[in-house]
């Protein structure tokens, strides 16, 4: 079977980034966006998906990490829209709930063409790792949207902030491993097409 992988670059005023992505992987990433946090978010993502990602990210963090995980959403985004290409085979619905500690999330993703994010940061504290919860919002927001994906993610419980965000990213990368898995004939719709 042909390897599923894509490599784009995407430069701003704000971002400079370079991403590979390969579905068929083995779990390995290179990830640096110049915010640790999002580097062991990513890296977590990536092993639990089963995919192997090279991401380099420079970004204006003098003024925060926000325009840097954004565009790192967008591009990963693309990045596995593109590697799927016409998603012929694909399990298309993934889904997990992932433990850490005291800490529960649960990540539903639909590979449908059409995205959608439901997602509800209630129990996330307001800062995490120096900056604001709204970061991870904007990042699984963009995820979504430019992969064309539904994604539904629940912090179910939980007290401390990285415990619930570790969950979160794990569980997502579970679910993108069931849903990008191939053990289906033609694609996944009774409609005959994914969009």
């Amino acid at each position: 079977m042909q390897t599923r992988e894509a490599a784009l670059e995407r430069t701003t005023k704000e971002t400079d980034i370079r991403l590979r992505l390969v579905l068929d992987g083995q779990g390995r990433a290179e990830v640096s966006t110049g915010f640790a946090f999002a580097d062991h978010m990513l890296t977590l993502m990536t092993f639990w998906a089963g995919f192997d990602l090279e991401l380099a990210c420079k970004g204006d963090l003098e003024i925060d990490a926000h325009h840097s995980l954004e565009d790192v959403g967008l591009c990963l985004g693309q990045a596995l829209a593109e590697a799927l290409g016409d998603k012929a085979g694909i399990e298309r619905i993934g889904w997990a709930k992932v433990p850490m500690d005291e800490a529960l999330a649960e990540s539903v993703v639909d590979l449908s063409g059409r995205a959608y994010l439901v997602y509800d940061d209630a129990l996330l504290p307001a800062v995490i790792a120096g900056e604001e919860k709204d970061l991870w919002r904007e990042f699984f927001k963009s995820l979504a949207f430019r992969a064309g994906m539904n994604l539904h993610l629940r912090y179910e419980y939980g007290l401390n902030g990285h415990h619930l965000l570790e969950a979160a990213f794990k569980a997502t990368g579970m679910a993108l491993k069931r849903a990008v898995n191939r053990t289906r004939q033609g694609v996944a719709s009774t409609k005959g097409s994914l969009d």
